[in-house]
């Protein structure tokens, strides 16, 4: 692995009086007396803000007549740029609509962050205030919050680009500076999380292979985590033999990586991840372009390895143990084949009727260790794992499965409060699993695909409650929107994180 910087250290770094996360420098003031080229100041519905009235009057009422000639009524998302402002030192003003204050909450502001990241994003601008002392939301601190969607929006995975984004620095002016940079230090911790699980998806498959991933696990240990990196041999004396015959046809084999955070000594909560660095479907290979984007397949690992970082960093009260099957599926002479029987370590055998199925087998010998050596109180996996899965709900959502409705119930609110948004899908269907030759197969016949792939996973969470996070088309995106930047995402840092921080 040839990744420029630790991954470790892609991330905080911090002073008395700034944030440098990624790519931008976020400093809160109550003050803020610095040179800057571009001022933001923001508007309500229908109802400016006392910093927009300042600079209307500084500039003898231009910002109210530009307002007019543009019909900006400050709904949400709306943004309007005014260049060379008269009477005033700045290049531009950008004045930023928040809509009806009391609609305004977290993930609105997390999501105008990251938008006005994007409007920003030319290289002439570098210094940027903020003027956000009068604007307050009931669920959290909105500058904080702004900041966390802007840092996020301006993330890049820049290994291999010659020409690098140039860093910006935004200063906030706030009522109260050391009550933006406390709540802050929590955010950037969590966008840490979200830095490495992007870097780990954005990486080239040849560069990310299990070997690699688990190396980038053990770099945890120096926040106290726990890593515990299972070879194939010990994979195959415990039994393990679905998660041993996904990685057989490449030259590393699997790996099963465990990264344990013991901040209290309560039964573990269990996160699983779905840890396919390269899928090529196997012998039953994929074609078509969308191959190319199979060094996501990872993407449900990189997430609760994210989440194992952010809840390190934050300190939290909590017992998490992310249990993570790692493989390439490769195609070559000794790689498993269409019809062959393999034997989990749960004791059920699988009929791997398609072996691009795979993400169920690696998920489904993870769970079983997971719940072995550890006895959780709850165990939630996250993984890419079904076309059905896009088919059905799209990439704005992720599916949830679950027997369990104030889990999912759970886990939803706190998608919401993060812009990771989850829809309830049904689970059943399991006569659909049948086959002569074996207790399960690794597919259904017919049927709702993301369901019964649910399904199948359902025989190995046991007794302990559960849920299964389908990511598919969640895990990379081609277009910057929000939050979001181009390439891996890290979709599920953010809603794990919440859910445990928050969890009573």
């Amino acid at each position: 692995m040839h990744l420029k910087k630790s991954l470790l250290s892609l991330g905080l770094a911090l002073s008395t009086s700034s944030f440098i996360v990624n790519a931008e420098t976020i400093q809160f003031e109550n003050k803020i007396t610095k040179d800057t080229d571009t001022l933001v100041v923001f508007y309500h519905l229908d109802k400016a803000s006392s910093d927009f009235k300042k600079y209307d009057k500084k500039s003898q009422g231009q910002l109210k007549r530009s307002i007019k000639a543009n019909e900006f009524s400050g709904k949400y998302g709306e943004m309007l740029e005014l260049t060379a402002p008269h009477n005033i030192s700045a290049n531009r003003i950008v004045i930023v609509g928040l809509g009806e204050k009391k609609a305004l909450n977290k993930a609105k502001v997390a999501k105008l962050g990251g938008n006005l990241s994007g409007k920003l994003e030319q290289k002439y601008i570098e210094k940027i205030t903020v003027k956000s002392d009068d604007i307050s939301i009931k669920s959290g601190d909105f500058s904080a919050l702004l900041a966390q969607g802007i840092n996020l929006r301006s993330y890049r995975f820049e290994n291999y680009h010659n020409e690098k984004r140039s860093e910006k620095s935004y200063f906030f002016d706030v009522d109260s500076a050391k009550s933006s940079k406390k709540a802050y230090k929590t955010l950037a911790n969590i966008e840490q999380g979200v830095v490495l699980a992007r870097d780990l998806i954005s990486e080239t498959a040849t560069e990310m292979t299990p070997v690699d991933f688990a190396n980038a696990a053990k770099e945890l240990e120096s926040l106290g985590v726990e890593v515990k990196i299972l070879e194939p041999a010990e994979l195959k004396e415990l039994g393990m033999g679905a998660l041993e015959a996904v990685g057989r046809g490449s030259n590393e084999g699997a790996r099963l990586v465990v990264a344990h955070y013991k901040g209290n000594s309560d039964a573990p909560i269990a996160l699983i991840g779905k840890g396919i660095t390269f899928d090529s479907g196997g012998y039953s290979i994929k074609t078509g372009a969308s191959i190319a984007r199979m060094k996501s397949d990872m993407a449900g690992a990189a997430a609760v390895l994210g989440t194992v970082k952010s809840l390190a960093l934050n300190k939290v009260d909590a017992n998490v143990v992310a249990v993570m099957g790692m493989a390439a599926n490769m195609v070559s002479e000794s790689s498993v084949a269409p019809g062959d029987v393999v034997r989990t370590a749960e004791g059920l055998t699988v009929e791997i009727v398609n072996t691009d199925a795979e993400g169920r087998l690696v998920l489904s010998d993870a769970m079983w260790y997971a719940r072995k050596f550890y006895e959780p109180s709850v165990m939630v996996d996250v993984a890419t794992l079904t076309g059905s899965k896009i088919r059905a709900v799209g990439n704005d959502y992720a599916a949830v499965f679950s027997e369990d409705d104030q889990l999912v119930a759970d886990l939803t609110f706190s998608g919401k409060q993060v812009n990771e948004n989850l829809w309830r899908l049904p689970l059943g269907y399991k006569d659909m699993l049948k086959t002569d030759i074996a207790d399960l197969k690794n597919t259904g016949s017919g049927g709702p695909g993301a369901t019964t792939a649910a399904s199948f996973l359902q025989y190995f969470a046991g007794d302990v409650k559960w849920a299964h996070i389908d990511i598919a088309g969640n895990a990379l995106s081609s277009k910057a929107k929000g939050e979001i930047s181009t390439g891996g995402t890290g979709y599920g840092v953010r809603l794990l994180s919440d859910w445990i921080m928050n969890k009573k």
